[in-house]
Parts: structure tokens; C-alpha cells; sequence
């Protein structure tokens, strides 16, 4: 089929619409005659068919350069990253895994959306890591081959270590897996580290009276006051960037703490913990969402 320049300018437009680029990806300010040239360079430059048409093969190598360089892209201020698109956070130490000191998930840990239509993102889930850091969490989840989008360290600092665009592997369900976005908090748990916790950032919170599946669990260590203040300002930022409704799992008594079954057959759109997935699991135990979410406007 033979394209006229019209016909590739509408091309471009109907592919930005569906795949979710733009024409700075490609050096070019607007869907134009100059878009088709940048994108024959782009072609040209990654041994493509230099026709200026962005299919799905010079989407999917666009997205990926850009990935693989993200902090090159990255504008002024603070952002997390969908689609290879930058989000602004109102928080002061975000680091994507591009950047100097960043984390990041290994190829094989996730499953890889480049190239492929905007993921439809409806629920986040918090975790705790039972790590002592937030670069011990990101090792052990590249060797046991999971993956998880954030992870929010014991001072604070927000690692984004993979494209919301990509389905990681956190919640232990494929349906919520598909729909969701995770985040990794720093917190051991056991208070047996709270001396190690005390000599480096101060002593954590102790929770003594967290419900989870309808048992008091034992004592255990709670998350830092700045870790939450974190928490709330990423999911602010999901919310403004994936449309994740500020909700959570509740019931006749207030906030559901254990199975709910519209978390985990992907039914709910929201935010919840990663025990309304499965009864195997009790994070984040004590974590009050729905009070938090009320402070998230």
C-alpha cells in the first residue's frame, strides 16, 4: 500500500492513540511532516523499514530505547514512570532504575509490555519486603525471579525499578498481576532487628494489636512515619496516573483484613494489601488504608 503524507500523519496519529507515544520520543514537536522524517531517522538509525509509519516494530524498539535510557528523557522535577511517559509525585526522593544509585528487575522477572498497548492499570497492592533494605528486596526478587514495580526504602526514598507498562510478578496471582501495580515497603518485621534499625535510622514502630484473617498476629515491627507519608504520595501519583480509584477492600466493620473476593479473582478497583489476595499471606498487616487514603487529595 502506497502512502501519501496525509495518510502517514493520520497513521501516526491513530498509532499515538493506541500505543500511547508521542512525538517527542522521536524528537519532533507534533504530528506533522516533520514526525515522519524523525522517524525514518529512528528507522533508519535501528535497521528498520524507514517508511515514517510508528507500527507496532518501531513502537516497540522506540519504547524500549527509550527504557533502557529513561533517565536521559526525564524532566525537571520528581516523576514514576507508565508507558514511557513521565508522571509528576510530590515527593522528594524518587529514583528510577536509570539513574545513579537506582534498582531495577531483571529481564525474565517480569512480563515484558514493550511494545504492546497501554496496560489498563485498576488496583495497587502494598507489600512489606522482610528485608532490611529496599536494595537487599530488589536482589532477592531478581533471584527468586518476581518482580515488583516500587519499592519505598527506610528513609523514605521511592525506587521505581520497572515500567508500571509491564505486568510484574508480586501478587502470586496472574488475573490481580495483570490489573495491578506493587510496591515492596522496607520493614524486617521481627523485632529482633529493631537493634539494627535503632543504630542507623532509629527505632521502628512496634505493632502489637494487628487482625489479619481473623487472628491478633504477634508483635512485629511497623512501618516509619516517613515511609507512609512515602506510601501516601505514591499512590496520589498512581492514582493520577493509571486512574486507580482511591478506594479500599471494605466490610459492614470497616477495612477488610483478610480474603476479599473481588481483590483476587481482579474484580476490585483500588487500592488494597497483599493479604486480601490469598490467605497465605499476612502484608501488610496493620497498614489502616482506608484512613490513609482519606488524607490523599
Amino acid at each position: 500500500m502506497r502512502y501519501t503524507m496525509s495518510d502517514k500523519v493520520k497513521y501516526n496519529i491513530n498509532s499515538s492513540l493506541r500505543f500511547g507515544w508521542k512525538p517527542d520520543w522521536f524528537g519532533a514537536s507534533d504530528y506533522d511532516k516533520g514526525l515522519v522524517e524523525k522517524i525514518m531517522e529512528f528507522q533508519t538509525k535501528f535497521g528498520l523499514t524507514a517508511d515514517g509509519l510508528c507500527g507496532p516494530s518501531t513502537y516497540r524498539r522506540a519504547f524500549t530505547d527509550r527504557e533502557a535510557n529513561i533517565d536521559d528523557y526525564e524532566p525537571k522535577g520528581e516523576h514514576i514512570i507508565y508507558n514511557g511517559e513521565f508522571f509528576p509525585i510530590k515527593w522528594d526522593k524518587v529514583v528510577t532504575w536509570d539513574e545513579p544509585g537506582g534498582l531495577r528487575m531483571n529481564k525474565g522477572t517480569y512480563t515484558d509490555f514493550s511494545g504492546k498497548e497501554p496496560r489498563d492499570i485498576s488496583m495497587f497492592v502494598n507489600h512489606w519486603d522482610v528485608c532490611l533494605s529496599s536494595k537487599s528486596c530488589a536482589s532477592v526478587l531478581n533471584n527468586r525471579k518476581v518482580s515488583v514495580h516500587f519499592c519505598i526504602d527506610n528513609d523514605g526514598t521511592i525506587y521505581q525499578l520497572l515500567d508500571m507498562q509491564h505486568r510484574a510478578w508480586h501478587a502470586g496471582n496472574n488475573i490481580v498481576n495483570t490489573k495491578s501495580v506493587g510496591v515492596e515497603i522496607s520493614n524486617a518485621f521481627y523485632t529482633k532487628y529493631q537493634d539494627w534499625y535503632t543504630k542507623r535510622f532509629g527505632p521502628r514502630p512496634i505493632v502489637s494489636d494487628a487482625i489479619v484473617h481473623g487472628r491478633t498476629l504477634e508483635t512485629h515491627l511497623g512501618f516509619y512515619p516517613v515511609q507512609l507519608e512515602a506510601l501516601k504520595a505514591l499512590w496520589k501519583a498512581v492514582h493520577e496516573a493509571c486512574k486507580v480509584p482511591l478506594v479500599a477492600p471494605m466490610t459492614s466493620r470497616g477495612l477488610d483484613t483478610g480474603v476479599n473476593s473481588d481483590v483476587y479473582k481482579g474484580r476490585f478497583k483500588g487500592f488494597c494489601n497483599h493479604y486480601n489476595i490469598t490467605s497465605k499471606k499476612i502484608d501488610c498487616a496493620g497498614l489502616h488504608i482506608d484512613k490513609m487514603l482519606e488524607d490523599v487529595v
